[in-house]
């Protein structure tokens, strides 16, 4: 009989099986753990019951279930399928009221629910706290409501589902339309908590319009009561992100200045020691780009959830789950909630001509219920083709996408006109985040009549935004502001397909008048000064979307500036790849459209030789400057400013091909040029110093070079202040001169300030950042800090493999820094593989000739000689000798570096006489060159005692040895790493360091 059936709570086996719609999971979860902390049994079961079964047999099912059966009642549970309420009265009557005890439930709606339901008899949970709800649980199941004993180890369980987590930012509204996706829901769930250690990383991808973001942001709020802190990023672009990311800090109650580098820093910092939270959910939404921020991605205990068209995120340590267009259940579901007027068969229909794509049918079920269309009238307008003019038809896209939007743009024509309007200006900026506050910035006088209209008139203004955001066209980048806050908000997130859709059904008058207004738009955001770097992210801004308002067709002044401060901004900001895309267009759209020979073309040409050269292209570089160089000295002489530009561009090109000697020529006689023209304060004069200085280290001369390069320092100190990029790039060039003179604590000193001040001013991974932490990592290995300088070689090497890819001339200058500290100190197997990957770099960038294959070569045969390869360690030896020898000369610390290298080989391969006499002839070169005590010549002193030793001359061998030891203790230290070797007759070596040209 019914009425004898126990109780939960009654004396034997306690279970409930909790029934719950897939959005209320998190409540399940909670009530769950409520009742097992009490030792009951739980089983959950998601209720979805088929849309083709009766629903008293879904039902009747549930009797089936272990003990008891709670059900948590929301507006979801009956929306799913849907069913109508009568249906549900039929039902409940049937199977809940004839067996009342065998069911139960809570409520967490105040929406009218079918009249039935009472026979669920179910508690009220809405607008309680959490102690409330688990006491009106627990009645209600009659269990014992008396307080839990204290455990001995806490556990903490679930979030109350109706308290967020502790910090929460950037969520979109939750979307109650949401349909399906369970199985990817659970799917996401799973990967997530299956990561293990470090941050787990899970990246939803799939083409536009499938509802990755609605996916992620139901992930959100089904999951997280399970995270402490829950942050949303846009991350189309890498400066939005890092900005947003960075938005955190201050939400963590992190101490941090007010610079976002520092704060960026602390919050990735915070995210992976997992302090003050280890329970975070970080999502990344609209991540099309991974090779973009994929370095930024942050490590730690917690979850990160990344939304994006690529599936290439897989090759980033991310977990790809698919999220394809809807199942046809989930496309009529989902029509019908939307467009409650159609039936089944008529939204399955409807979800066929869509194909099931989710952004069409929330586009055009809700326009088709507000209209007296039939779906069948409409379909017959799909398949005839309306004003096929309108849109591009694409094979990326299915026609019904194309028809369904020349539909839609018709109705907005129709209604709020100037939403097209809106529309159409959009569409010359890049899809995704589109900054409208540029626009509404500028002057009416400067905008087209129906477009100043819409911009200086707040009404107008929240009319058009509201018509766009009802069909899903546009929305609000201000998520959780009321729609009147933030409609005056500073940008709207368009979609790419509807950005590819909205600029074809326009007049060519329109599409003038409307491109002219941005492009006007972005030169008058120009910050006019691309070299501060405080000015980077509104440039990182900028830069997107110069492509799509065509900014190199004009003629305007301004906006060929914002040209050239843009490629100026990528040079400086390590955007190489994109800086070159931009120059090469640039190029040839400039020379069509001004001319060959318009003073444009050569400030053109300078930035994007800039750019070429950073990459290493200095062959292509150099044929650029030289055709600037030769016009400009021919039309206005040597004196003139723009042709000593382009002079010192070309002293750059020499010295990346190894013509040092030219390269010094040219630098000096720019610099003298520039000192006589501007006087020795200008910012032009003190570059043509710095470059100087350059040419004068890449031949040997460091002392030269350190003067020259205190000068500087001092001057950009005084001119442009501490933390300007200039200084801090002068601080890394007389950091380097000191180490390179043997002076390592001063140059220790000063570079660990430095590197950190980089870290603050221009981020991490900027490659000035990754120079200033390279050279840091040089000084600890220098002054014998092993430890230290092999977690910055290797962190350092990683940052730029990513940031610039492995064939960069950055990249490759620190892999031949860390393949020479792995041949010491780690791993002989992995030196030898890097090394091999950087002498065929070099080779392939710079050619058969070029000092830098030759001193690599001469690093990789140090390797061959510690795994036994001896005979083709010696061979590779002198020739890398002969090679530098005839590239630098005999007297470079180049040569003499690797002369010292070559005697040991020399004995080695059973010739100890010509390795002495190298190495004295190496004394005497270098003791000229570098002075008696430099560490060059400590080093040729030491060895020369070794060789000495091996011909048999041991008075002499001691003789020199001990004055060596003594100039070793007196210069460095008597516990210096490279006493200590010498003296325990550690044959010294020496390892060519690539430099920055």
């Amino acid at each position: 009989m019914p009425g004898t059936r126990r109780q939960v709570g009654a004396t034997g086996a306690q279970t409930v099986t909790i029934s719950f719609a897939g959005f209320n999971r998190a409540w399940a979860t909670w009530i769950g753990d409520r009742l097992e902390r009490r030792g009951v049994t739980v089983v959950q079961q998601r209720w979805d019951p088929p849309v083709e079964v009766p629903l008293e047999e879904s039902l009747r099912d549930l009797t089936l279930s272990r003990g008891r059966v709670l059900v948590i009642l929301s507006d979801w549970y009956f929306q799913l399928g849907p069913r109508s309420h009568d249906e549900w009265n039929r039902a409940l009557r049937e199977v809940v009221a004839p067996d009342p005890d065998r069911f139960a439930a809570v409520c967490l709606t105040t929406s009218a629910l079918p009249g039935a339901t009472s026979a669920l008899g179910a508690a009220d949970l809405t607008n309680v706290g959490a102690d409330e709800a688990e006491r009106r649980l627990l009645v209600r199941l009659g269990l014992p409501t008396d307080p839990l004993p204290e455990p001995v180890e806490h556990r903490p369980g679930p979030r109350y589902p109706a308290d967020t987590p502790e910090v929460w930012g950037g969520v979109p509204r939750r979307n109650t339309r949401f349909t399906g996706r369970e199985e990817l829901l659970n799917k996401t769930y799973q990967a997530l908590q299956d990561a293990g250690s470090g941050a787990g990383v899970v990246a939803l991808y799939g083409m536009s319009g499938v509802g990755k973001t609605q996916l992620a942001a139901e992930y959100v709020y089904r999951f997280g009561s399970e995270y402490d802190v829950v942050w949303w990023v846009p991350a189309d672009r890498r400066a939005l992100y890092r900005q947003r990311l960075a938005e955190l800090a201050p939400e963590l109650g992190l101490s941090t200045g007010v610079e976002y580098g520092e704060r960026l820093r602390a919050v990735r910092d915070a995210l992976r020691r997992g302090e003050p939270h280890s329970h975070w959910l970080l999502v990344l939404d609209g991540a099309d780009e991974p090779e973009n921020i994929w370095d930024l991605v942050p490590t730690g205990p917690g979850h990160v959830l990344i939304t994006s068209r690529n599936p290439e995120w897989s090759e980033h340590n991310s977990n790809l789950v698919e999220v394809p267009v809807y199942s046809r259940d989930e496309s009529v579901a989902f029509v019908r909630r939307r467009a409650p007027r159609l039936d089944p068969a008529e939204a399955d229909r409807l979800a066929e001509a869509l194909e099931d794509l989710p952004l069409l049918l929330d586009q055009t079920a809700g326009w088709l219920n507000d209209s007296d269309l039939s779906v069948e009238e409409y379909i017959e307008l799909l398949e005839g083709g309306i004003d096929q003019d309108v849109v591009k038809v694409s094979a990326d896209f299915p026609l019904a996408f194309q028809t369904a939007w020349s539909i839609l743009l018709n109705k907005l024509k129709d209604t709020v006109p100037e939403s097209v309007d809106l529309l159409r200006l959009c569409s010359f900026f890049a899809p995704g985040s589109i900054p409208v506050r540029l626009l509404k910035e500028m002057p009416a006088g400067e905008l087209p009549e129906q477009v100043s209209g819409l911009l200086n008139d707040p009404l107008l203004w929240n009319k058009a935004i509201a018509q766009l955001r009802q069909y899903s066209v546009v929305r609000l980048e201000s998520h959780e502001s009321a729609v009147e806050e933030a409609s005056s908000g500073e940008s709207l997130y368009m979609h790419r397909m509807v950005h590819q859709i909205v600029g074809h059904d326009m007049t060519e008058r329109d599409r003038k008048e409307f491109i002219d207004v941005v492009r006007r738009a972005l030169a008058a955001a120009d910050p006019g000064r691309p070299t501060d770097t405080r000015l980077w992210p509104a440039y990182a801004e900028i830069t997107p979307h110069l492509k799509w308002a065509d900014v190199l067709r004009s003629t305007d002044p301004a906006v060929q500036s914002l040209v050239l401060n843009c490629l100026r901004y990528m040079y400086l900001s390590g955007e190489y790849r994109a800086g070159i895309k931009l120059g090469e267009r640039a190029m040839r759209a400039w020379r069509e459209l001004i001319g060959e020979d318009h003073p444009r073309i050569w400030d053109l040409s300078y930035h994007y030789a800039n750019l070429l050269r950073a990459v290493g292209d200095y062959a292509g570089t150099e044929a650029i400057e030289r055709a600037a160089v030769d016009h400009l000295r021919t039309e206005r002489g040597v004196q003139d400013l723009e042709h000593l530009r382009a002079a010192g561009g070309l002293a750059a090109d020499l010295r990346g091909l190894g013509r040092y000697d030219e390269a010094l020529e040219m630098s000096g006689w720019v610099l003298a040029a520039y000192r006589e023209l501007l006087g020795d304060q200008d910012s032009r004069t003190l570059n043509a110093q710095n470059n100087l200085a350059v040419s004068l280290r890449l031949l040997g001369r460091y002392q030269e070079s350190l003067e020259l390069n205190q000068r500087t320092l001092e001057a950009r100190r005084q001119f442009l202040g501490q933390r300007h990029n200039w200084t801090l790039a002068s601080q890394t060039n007389y950091a380097t001169d000191l180490r390179l003179l043997g002076r390592y604590s001063d140059g220790l000193s000063l570079q660990n300030q430095s590197a950190r001040v980089h870290r603050l001013v221009l981020g991490n991974d900027n490659p000035q950042t990754l120079r200033a932490e390279y050279n840091l990592a040089l000084c600890h290995y220098r002054s014998g800090d092993r430890t230290k300088a092999s977690a910055l070689f290797t962190r350092v090497l990683e940052r730029c493999e990513r940031v610039l890819g492995e064939d960069d001339p950055l990249t490759m200058m620190f892999a031949a820094g860390q393949s020479c500290f792995a041949r010491e100190h780690a791993d002989i197997d992995q030196a030898r593989a890097i090394s091999e990957k950087v002498v065929d770099g070099y080779l392939n960038m710079l050619g058969e000739e070029h000092p830098f294959v030759a001193g690599t070569r001469a690093n990789h045969a140090l390797i061959l000689r510690n795994v036994g390869e001896r005979d083709q360690a010696h061979t590779l030896l002198e020739g890398a000798l002969a090679a530098l020898t005839q590239a630098v000369g005999e007297f470079h610390p180049w040569t003499l570096g690797c002369a010292i290298n070559a005697s040991a080989l020399r004995n080695l391969v059973g010739d100890p006489e010509s390795a002495a006499a190298l190495t004295d002839a190496v004394i005497t070169r270098a003791t000229e060159t570098l002075g008696r005590t430099h560490p060059l010549t400590l080093s040729a002193r030491i060895a020369h005692a070794a060789d000495l030793r091996g011909v048999r001359e041991r008075q002499r061998a001691e003789k020199v040895e001990n004055e060596a030891l003594g100039d070793l203790a007196t210069t460095l230290g008597a516990q210096h790493v490279h006493t200590v070797s010498a003296r325990s007759r550690n044959r010294p070596y020496w390892d060519f360091e690539p430099p920055i040209v």
